[in-house]
């Protein structure tokens, strides 16, 4: 039977993934909090996540928290990832990191921890359709040149990072298509597009778990491909399906979620 240990276990996202694997009859043998987290030294049947009866750890004891796991999931801070992912490298435990905000520098940096070390998936989406959606992108490179290529995504006003990581990586598969050079965050004033430019546009609002579309627009004809997600659901199915697939994998590299789909 799988057993993982999850990050940020009492968060929204980590109680999601805790409640997918118990559906699935796999076991949550480890889960931690920050350390100063009113979780902390409660169990997750306590805590209603989960009737299971694993003690959320500190993230100081995170060792000790993968002691018994095969698989190590985070969906949290890169913050917290700086600190956690060398020592679950040195455990030897195979990662799916979700975490999206890395600055370039601290991706390298996250890249490097892992890349060679273990098995590992590291995704800024694990929605089953999202990554479909990616793959999907590949074939509008048939649009010519006067077609605009836009993105918009809207998340939840607790989400800190602004454009969403999937915005970001939708923009780069785009960028690559389209020979764009340029990202556009946003306009103020006079400020016509230019050819060269990729635009992405973020709102926060309410309670939304994640939208995201693409629109391409001509002279004369628009197509707008969106992907919803209902709720958090959506990305802890895709990281319990990653990390069922990731335990099957000997080889010690950084997976993407087009790997665990067989989207190659």
């Amino acid at each position: 039977m799988l057993k993982i240990c999850v990050a940020g276990a009492a968060g929204r996202m980590g109680t999601a993934i805790i409640n997918e694997a118990y559906s699935k009859g796999i076991q949550t043998v480890g889960a931690i909090e920050f350390p100063n987290s009113p979780s902390v030294g409660k169990t997750l049947r306590e805590l209603g996540i989960s009737e299971q009866d694993t003690e959320i750890l500190d993230s100081n004891q995170l060792s000790r928290a993968l002691s018994n796991a095969d698989v190590f999931i985070s969906f949290t801070s890169p913050s917290a990832d700086l600190t956690n992912i060398p020592i679950v490298v040195d455990q030897k435990k195979r990662i799916v990191l979700g975490t999206t905000g890395f600055t370039p520098e601290q991706n390298n940096t996250i890249i490097n921890a892992m890349n060679g070390k273990v098995p590992a998936v590291f995704s800024p989406n694990y929605s089953v359709g999202v990554n479909i959606f990616f793959k999907l992108v590949d074939t509008l490179k048939a649009f010519p040149q006067n077609y605009d290529f836009s993105i918009n995504e809207i998340h939840h006003t607790g989400k800190k990072d602004a454009p969403s990581g999937t915005a970001k990586q939708l923009g780069e598969i785009v960028s690559n298509i389209r020979n764009y050079t340029k990202t556009i965050t946003g306009r103020d004033g006079m400020s016509s597009r230019q050819p060269n430019e990729m635009e992405i546009t973020s709102l926060r609002a309410g309670g939304v778990s994640g939208i995201h579309n693409l629109t391409i627009a001509g002279p004369h004809e628009m197509l707008r491909i969106e992907h919803i997600a209902f709720s958090r659901c959506a990305l802890a199915q895709g990281a319990i399906h990653a990390a069922e697939w990731l335990s099957q994998q000997n080889t010690p590299k950084i997976y993407s979620m087009t790997d665990v789909l067989g989207l190659t």
